[in-house]
């Protein structure tokens, strides 16, 4: 069943479920308010605020799309894949996003111990106090609220040096533990009936990589997100005209740190809302 929708969507944006700083629902509102059609939810590793941003979407009169960002690793490179339209009420799926919950935290406690070993006295009872501080009751915590209490103790100044210093791939903290390959991501994605979509490939400065994900049955690429330029729009929407992909955006919403909106603000990546129908085939509300 078509859904035959105008105007514009925002495809990848996140809430308190995960990393995000506003509820699912206040994601929805804004989006309204923008005069968007339509928005997805779609948190790390968990389906959490989905339920309550269908509830708010019905209200006030905007199009939800049920998505995820599964976290993965290929060649030591976090590669994210976006699933759209799965069934994400289905015990099955939700028992595997629990297993990446689990090394997400895994992940956490990694993070803490080089974090302590450089002299940092952090906590993962900090991490936990301030992800509930801002509203959240259930699903992941990442790397932002690790660098918010960073911010908070004084250890440095801005989530972008928490980041450059020791929470971004090759910094001083970072960790990563064994983790899905995108391919698994692909698979799980298909058997819960979703559509898959390679999320962000300008950041993995590994085009050869993205190929190869699309080859092994990614469905979709984002070529429009907040941390693209022009070049790389126009080398991936090449890319998926060439392997006949489908062509999505978001902005990537994480809300608002220290007057600093991460990545960018809802809406401020969009694609036709005509999309849709793409990413949900079969017609699922």
């Amino acid at each position: 069943m078509a859904m035959n929708l105008t105007g514009k969507a925002d495809l990848h944006t996140h809430t308190t479920a995960s990393d995000g700083m506003q509820r699912p629902a206040d994601n929805v509102a804004i989006a309204k308010a923008k005069g968007l059609a339509a928005i997805a939810i779609t948190d790390h590793d968990t389906v959490d605020g989905i339920d309550e941003a269908m509830e708010a979407g019905e209200r006030l009169g905007i199009t939800v799309v049920p998505g995820v960002e599964i976290s993965t690793v290929a060649e030591g490179i976090d590669i994210h894949v976006l699933g759209y339209y799965m069934d994400w009420k289905d015990s099955g799926w939700r028992s595997k996003l629990e297993r990446l919950l689990t090394l997400r935290e895994q992940r956490n406690e990694m993070i803490i111990e080089k974090l302590n070993g450089l002299g940092m006295a952090v906590t993962l009872q900090d991490i936990e106090d301030e992800a509930r501080a801002h509203g959240k009751d259930s699903g992941s915590m990442g790397r932002p609220h690790i660098a918010a209490v960073l911010i908070k103790k004084g250890y440095v100044g801005s989530m972008q040096e928490a980041f450059d210093r020791y929470l971004a791939q090759g910094a001083a903290a970072y960790a990563n533990p064994p983790r899905l390959h995108p391919f698994e991501a692909l698979a799980w994605i298909r058997e819960a009936g979703g559509t898959s979509v390679i999320a962000h490939p300008g950041l993995y400065g590994n085009d050869e990589l993205v190929r190869e994900i699309v080859a092994d049955g990614a469905q979709g690429i984002e070529v429009y997100h907040s941390d693209h330029d022009e070049a790389d729009e126009a080398r991936y929407l090449k890319l998926a005209e060439e392997f006949g992909l489908i062509v999505t955006g978001g902005s990537d919403f994480h809300g608002e740190r220290q007057g600093v909106i991460f990545h960018g603000d809802i809406g401020s990546r969009t694609v036709d809302a005509s999309v849709l129908d793409l990413l949900n085939p079969a017609g699922l509300a």
